[in-house]
């Protein structure tokens, strides 16, 4: 009896040889894919280690040109930025969110003045600028007024599209604000200067604690799990991923990223003619590093996995804190 597998089972001559096993990829990662999130400050000169984030800091204007220009000679193509006002005034309605001087909007000026190339998002959200820390502006009983709230919101991104972003990011999970800030940008002459990318499946994770901590941006009372989305809700993800592509999203994105390749799924399946965004986000990067450190795998295998699994589930961009060292792996890879 012959111990050899029939045709149909034999698979490993497909993939023996490295080459062949790259081939076997829908896509493969580049330096394109990669956007990197930044944290920028108040404090002109600020370089602060965010002790939860291995590797990550908080940057002032002063030192942003510096620390963006080696990556950007390594092939850094687009950035994300998160505002972390220290010294403005924070009130109800989140007013340093589009105050002339907020660091984003500065961030964003000297970016497009000084690195014409790189891409600049902006994300677009109020936690980090309200003084009870929610993402959109609440009622006197403390809930959320969404109404009020997709206005301010609206507002806030038209703001970043003047500053010069050509991507904004509303990341707060309001009914109806992508339809909101995408007539507001067609009506003020940004319609085609303006991309929108859409948190449209963002999940009420638990893996967000090292960027409140890195944001400041931890909600003074309750949580936000009435407008973040329940991790067991694949229904109500994909109702969401849908309204967002109907109300004039450009990109799609899914966050976090590792526990919910199922919904990038969905996602690439729901909307097959956008781009796919997934956010790789500070808790997956933290203990992605943690498992490294503690010697379970190798960081750059264990990223590179983590990578492959995105671009597997269908995303063609990745937000992520592992950006610097993946620009130095490719070019290793190459």
């Amino acid at each position: 009896m012959s111990t050899n597998p029939p045709i149909s089972s034999t698979l490993q001559g497909g993939y023996f040889h490295p080459l062949l096993r790259t081939l076997q990829a829908e896509r493969s990662l580049t330096k394109d894919m990669l956007m990197y999130p930044i944290f920028i400050t108040d404090e002109p000169d600020a370089e602060v280690t965010i002790h939860s984030l291995p590797g990550q800091k908080r940057w002032g204007l002063n030192k942003l040109s510096g620390f963006l220009a080696p990556l950007v000679a390594k092939g850094l193509k687009s950035v994300i930025l998160f505002g972390v006002p220290l010294h403005m005034t924070k009130d109800g309605r989140g007013s340093p969110a589009d105050d002339p001087q907020t660091p984003v909007i500065l961030a964003t000026q000297l970016i497009r003045r000084e690195f014409p190339s790189l891409v600049v998002a902006c994300d677009v959200c109020l936690c980090e600028y309200t003084d009870h820390g929610h993402c959109g502006e609440k009622r006197e009983d403390g809930t959320i007024d969404n109404g009020k709230s997709v206005v301010r919101i609206a507002q806030v991104a038209l703001a970043y599209a003047k500053a010069g972003a050509h991507m904004v990011a509303p990341s707060d999970m309001m009914d109806g604000r992508i339809s909101a800030i995408k007539q507001t940008l067609i009506d003020n002459g940004f319609g085609n200067r303006c991309n929108l990318m859409a948190y449209s499946a963002k999940f009420a994770s638990s893996l967000y604690g090292p960027f409140r901590e890195a944001a400041g941006s931890v909600p003074n009372f309750g949580d936000r799990k009435c407008y973040q989305l329940p991790p067991n809700a694949r229904g109500l993800a994909r109702r969401a991923i849908t309204r967002d592509v109907n109300e004039g999203a450009d990109i799609i994105m899914v966050k976090p990223g590792m526990p919910y390749l199922d919904i990038i799924a969905d996602a690439r399946d729901l909307a097959p003619n956008h781009p796919l965004a997934v956010y790789q986000v500070s808790g997956e990067y933290a203990m992605i590093c943690a498992g490294a450190e503690a010697g379970v795998y190798e960081l750059k295998a264990m990223a590179f996995e983590s990578m492959d699994g995105f671009l597997r589930a269908g995303c063609t961009l990745v937000l992520t804190y592992f950006t610097p060292q993946l620009l130095d792996w490719l070019d290793g890879e190459e």
